[in-house]
């Protein structure tokens, strides 16, 4: 009889325990949380990651093996009531940073999480610095808790894949650079070329189209691996210390070859300009000399259509006296008129 008492009080105590004490849960407004019963999570039916936007990033061939399904997220609020045979899986969606250097799984690579090594189009070994800012994406949450062993190692080698391609064949969208044997042609056709350089020099001007390259390339990260990659800071990017000296050198080089072409380019700009202007001169000078004329004409038209031949056998008459009376000695044929 004892025993079964024991047994029932037990039972109570093991009820209240599990349904009453930790049957309750609540979720942060920085969080999100999914329900799994005996390990499986609660799913939309019929509903996949590829119904989202988010997998309008991935191509053809991804899109099959990135397909996971839609579960039912609990948002920021509680008491929720969860069965003892179920399990809460809590998961923070606020934005963390962390150093594009930054492993997870090894904390000694990568000169302790603080330099990432690339190869430059240039065959240069640089250094590579700056930060990356990522959030779990709520609409995936299945690929980030169940999909992947380690999301973040996984975004962290996924970034720096892309980052490396990119380093290695960057080309500005804007690059006007030409080779020495062409920029007498450049310079034919009116553009104002630049030398071309070395690419670590390329990666430095374009800090800010690399990071745009980066965000670009890596907007299916979300299907993929269920974490949103929210912005790539690069900051540096740094030569070997046994080369850094030549490369000033070939700088300096190529900063007084490329102001030269610029000094070059405005003289030739300024002395065109100066052209123009003398021409326009010119054309208003004798415009200005023609107007005159061209009034005469006009104003002889008229007297010949209103007055007929003799109004202006008369206008002509009297230019003639006027010119007569302001010179000193006439030469004509007419004796009467030379004396």
């Amino acid at each position: 009889m004892g025993f079964a008492i024991g047994v029932i009080f037990g039972g109570v105590a093991w009820f209240i325990v599990r349904c009453v004490l930790t049957g309750f849960f609540t979720v942060e407004q920085n969080e999100r949380a999914v329900i799994t019963t005996l390990g499986r999570a609660q799913r939309i039916k019929g509903k996949t990651t590829l119904d989202l936007p988010i997998a309008d990033h991935l191509s053809d061939d991804h899109k099959s093996r990135y397909s996971y399904p839609q579960m039912r997220v609990i948002g920021p609020g509680g008491p929720y009531v969860k069965m003892p045979w179920q399990k809460v899986h809590k998961v923070s969606i606020a934005i963390e940073t962390a150093s594009i250097a930054y492993d997870p799984e090894d904390a000694t690579v990568n000169q302790n999480w603080t330099v990432l090594e690339a190869v430059s189009k240039d065959q240069l070994n640089i250094g590579v610095t700056g930060q990356l800012r990522f959030k779990v994406s709520e609409r995936n949450l299945y690929a980030y808790l169940f999909g992947v062993k380690n999301p973040v190692a996984h975004i962290m080698g996924y970034f720096v894949s892309i980052l490396r391609e990119r380093i290695a064949n960057f080309q500005a969208k804007h690059d006007d650079g030409v080779s020495l044997d062409k920029i007498d042609d450049a310079i034919m056709d009116g553009d104002t070329p630049q030398l071309e350089g070395v690419s670590i020099n390329d990666l430095r001007k374009n800090l800010n189209e690399l990071n745009e390259q980066m965000n670009t390339e890596c907007l299916s990260s979300a299907a993929r691996y269920g974490i949103e990659l929210d912005a790539s800071l690069i900051t540096g990017i740094d030569p070997p210390t046994d080369i850094d000296s030549a490369l000033a050198a070939i700088n300096t080089a190529h900063n007084e070859v490329s102001a030269d072409i610029s000094l070059a380019q405005a003289e030739a700009d300024q002395k065109i300009e100066q052209s123009k202007r003398a021409v326009e001169i010119q054309t208003m000078r004798v415009q200005a000399e023609v107007e005159p004329l061209l009034r005469v004409a006009g104003e002889l038209k008229a007297l010949k259509q209103n007055g007929g031949p003799a109004t202006l056998q008369a206008y002509l008459r009297n230019v003639k006296l006027q010119l007569f009376r302001r010179a000193r000695r006439v030469i004509s044929d007419n004796p009467s008129l030379s004396a």
